[in-house]
């Protein structure tokens, strides 16, 4: 199925035998593939034929085989790390299920990055118009068994992609069909390329005051410094493993960080709802990732021992936000 209204397509195709939805912005030479069935994730995206999603595998077959983070996985029901095998919610402490295997553990086996990586998402809408490309999928949390016995907050998400103007757009919404107020802890761990120059000639914007302190397994002591970054902030020699709060606004109220090559550039803007910023660029690898995040690394526990504001969606109400990713000088 394809679908046209001037300069934008979308259609529904098949890559390697697996549904694949294609946005397509004539007018910039742009586009976005998602695959649904994989963390609706928007795994490749293209601008005048160069490829700015960062993965490492060839194909689609080869990812499935041997699934790992790639291109713009969504982390949920929570970002990051949790520090320890349980976590607060209104006052109340609530067990993982290690029995279950339904989560990954990091390098020092904290839970990390939620359940949802590689979740089987329902497409509900595809359309094009003056407004873009657009495609938007649901996945309904409150229907998995195994997810509510670690996570017991009834709820839905959507996710919206929409190319317009070069720009993509990617939309999130949860719907807390709970009884109580649902913490929010989400976010996405997006891997970014240039090909113009090597990983080394480029340079970071990193739109942000504060610093946080990290402990020697990565979660946050609940110290903030200010940021002592040059601005550019050169990668050549040096590295990022880092998560910045006080992020710096433009007049629109989004947070601009970016990775710039020699002509190349990738922006990343972040809605207001979006307060904290993961960077990740290590050394020898050709990629940084710009992740927003509803709040830091581990927020559980840190937002009920009050050292960090945590989000929440109270009962039967909704939480929307969205990111923006803009290409230029290609």
């Amino acid at each position: 199925m394809t679908l046209e209204a001037a300069s934008y397509t979308v259609a529904r195709v098949r890559v390697e035998g697996i549904e694949v939805i294609r946005l397509y912005d004539q007018g910039h030479d742009t586009e976005v593939l998602i695959l649904p069935s994989f963390g609706n994730n928007a795994y490749s995206m293209k601008v005048k034929g160069q490829q700015i999603m960062w993965s490492p595998y060839k194909t689609l077959a080869e990812w499935k085989a041997k699934p790992a983070q790639a291109a713009n996985p969504f982390l949920a029901p929570w970002c990051n790390r949790i520090d320890g095998d349980s976590y607060w919610a209104n006052g109340k402490e609530y067990l993982l299920n290690d029995k279950l295997k339904n989560f990954r553990r990091d390098g020092n086996q904290k839970p990390i990055h939620g359940l949802l990586v590689f979740a089987d998402w329902t497409v509900t809408t595809v359309e094009a118009s003056d407004s873009g490309a657009v495609t938007t999928s649901r996945l309904e949390f409150w229907k998995q068994p195994d997810w509510m016995a670690q996570f017991p907050f009834a709820h839905t998400y959507e996710m919206t992609h929409r190319l317009k103007d070069g720009v993509l757009e990617v939309e999130t919404v949860i719907r807390n069909h709970a009884s109580e107020p649902m913490p929010v802890s989400l976010g996405y761990h997006t891997y970014y390329q240039l090909t113009d120059s090597a990983r080394d000639d480029w340079s970071v914007k990193v739109a942000a005051k504060d610093h946080v302190a990290l402990s020697n397994v990565l979660v946050p002591t609940g110290e903030v410094k200010p940021v002592a970054l040059a601005d550019p902030y050169p990668l050549k020699g040096s590295q990022l493993d880092d998560v910045f709060t006080g992020l710096k606004r433009e007049a629109n109220g989004r947070a601009v960080f970016w990775v710039q090559g020699k002509k190349q550039r990738v922006a990343v803007e972040y809605g207001q709802k979006y307060p904290v910023a993961v960077i990740y660029a290590p050394p020898g690898r050709g990629f940084i990732c710009f992740e927003p995040m509803s709040g830091v690394t581990n927020v559980f526990n840190l937002g009920h021992a009050g050292k960090f504001p945590l989000q929440s969606v109270a009962a039967g109400g909704e939480w929307r936000e969205s990111f923006w990713v803009r290409p230029s000088g290609f």
